[in-house]
């Protein structure tokens, strides 16, 4: 199984502001990104960016995909198919069958993917923006990770991805 963490970044590497608003994504990285999650059939989130997740109108595309929820409280969620897991390595027990998993965020859970040595490759789309607030790319404990370069494309006139594999 290919763990892939996926995330639309400001440039200085928010992946919302602080107020959860992430209103400033383009249209162009949410349909790279829902075409990634809905071609893996998964996604692993974490608690807070559930409840920024579905508060999208464009939610409804994901209606078909197991999205699991990592949490260290338990809450009730939108839909009987969202599940609710303690751990990183819960989540990726609830979709083992499958090829590839999409993990995007928050800032908590991909460290905490990272720091568990759970992934092995990173999408970052940067959409041209500077927050001077918000919730940063990753959050936790000091961490280095060893990154290398396999693809980069241009998803629209200002937008960027950048495809990292995990050095291990």
């Amino acid at each position: 199984m290919r763990v892939v963490m996926y995330m639309a970044i400001s440039v200085n590497g928010m992946i919302a502001k602080g107020n959860d608003d992430t209103s400033w994504i383009s249209l162009e990285e949410w349909n790279s990104y829902s075409l990634a999650v809905r071609n893996a059939g998964n996604l692993i989130i974490g608690r807070r960016m559930y409840h920024i997740l579905t508060k999208q109108p464009e939610f409804s595309e994901l209606k078909d995909v197991t999205l699991v929820v990592v949490s260290k409280t338990n809450f009730k969620t939108l839909s009987p198919k969202h599940l609710v897991v303690n751990s990183p390595q819960e989540a990726l027990k609830m979709v083992s069958r499958s090829k590839e998993v999409i993990v995007a965020g928050g800032g908590i859970l991909n460290h905490a993917f990272l720091s568990e040595n759970l992934v092995d490759e990173i999408f970052l789309d940067i959409e041209p923006i500077i927050l001077s607030n918000g919730i940063p790319l990753f959050k936790g404990n000091e961490y280095e990770q060893k990154l290398k370069l396999i693809g980069q494309k241009k998803i629209s006139e200002n937008v960027l991805q950048l495809h990292y594999q995990i050095l291990k």
